[in-house]
């Protein structure tokens, strides 16, 4: 199904996210980013510590408010200041999962307490019996079991707490998730059950996932398409394959030799790439953000698009 057939969820538009230090300039940390996410699919954000992914992932759920820019859910413009019924109707519709799954969850609650905190502050529930109910249902649905709504969050191991994090946003029915490098505080024989889950309930409920991650390797396993950002920008975006297959911007094709590989000899014999911001000189061209295949976009200037282009032709 191309681009055009498919129904656009969200659609961000020229954001910018700036945060004030004092009496210091500015500091900018999302720079007029756009891209929109398809209904029912996984789109990949990814990119280094500090590059600005989660900012952008917190100023779709209203944490971090916005300076520029505009960010429409179905159509509606969802940042900045919006009706009381709209900013119910997004906290319910749009959930967000944590990265660190100690630290998102409160230590003196219950698990029954912090699965149905959405459920008070919505009233999304008939009553008491009905709202115990849901917190069972959910727990079930992210592999534990009931009676676990009685303990306390320090009781469990890191991918237990995890499962909790994914039971509370889940809780909310919502369509449009969140997960913010949700297995990279976990163990590695624990990531490929969480990964595991989150498709699955994509598949049974028909979520759709902006999946934020520095970790390319598991990207590529779970994402349809995949943004990449540096320093604010996003540099280059397209389907997963294509983007592992054709990467065109430095920036990519050095996050991309930063994977390990499996094999230590051929790990030893890896070069990687060193991705340095001087390689570009935007004095005379500026950069600009165009289609050079259809569905793969890159930044960059005249003479670099074309360089582009011609690696896509070889």
């Amino acid at each position: 199904m191309s681009p055009a057939d498919r129904e656009v969820l969200l659609d961000v538009r020229e954001l910018r996210v700036e945060f004030r230090v004092k009496a210091k300039q500015p500091l900018v940390a999302v720079k007029d980013v756009s891209f929109q996410i398809f209904q029912g699919e996984t789109f990949g954000l990814v990119g280094e510590s500090g590059s600005g992914k989660t900012t952008i992932g917190r100023a779709i759920v209203r944490i971090n408010e916005t300076t520029g820019g505009d960010i429409y859910y179905r159509g509606q413009r969802i940042n900045g200041r919006i009706s009381t019924r709209l900013d119910k109707e997004v906290t319910q519709r749009i959930q967000m999962i944590f990265q660190d799954p100690m630290a998102s969850l409160n230590e003196r609650a219950k698990v029954d307490y912090i699965v149905s905190e959405g459920l008070y502050n919505t009233r999304r529930f008939a009553d008491e019996a009905d709202r115990q109910q849901r917190v069972e249902d959910v727990l079930n649905e992210v592999g534990l079991l009931p009676e676990f709504a009685s303990r306390f969050p320090h009781e469990f191991s890191g991918g237990q707490r995890q499962r909790i994090g994914v039971a509370r946003a889940l809780v909310m029915e919502p369509e449009f998730i969140i997960a913010d490098e949700p297995i990279s505080a976990l163990d590695v024989s624990i990531r490929a059950q969480v990964l595991n889950l989150l498709l699955r309930l994509q598949k049974t409920k028909g979520l759709t996932y902006m999946f934020i991650a520095h970790d390319l390797s598991v990207v590529r396993f779970i994402s349809d398409r995949v943004a990449v950002i540096s320093r604010g920008e996003i540099v280059e975006l397209a389907e997963a394959e294509e983007l592992f297959m054709n990467p065109l911007h430095p920036y990519t094709r050095s996050l991309l030799t930063a994977i390990p590989m499996p094999d230590p000899i051929e790990e030893r014999k890896k070069k990687l790439v060193v991705y340095d911001p001087a390689v570009h000189d935007y004095s005379v061209h500026k950069p600009i953000w165009v289609e050079v295949r259809p569905g793969h976009f890159v930044l960059g200037n005249e003479p670099e698009i074309e360089e582009y282009r011609k690696m896509l032709s070889q």
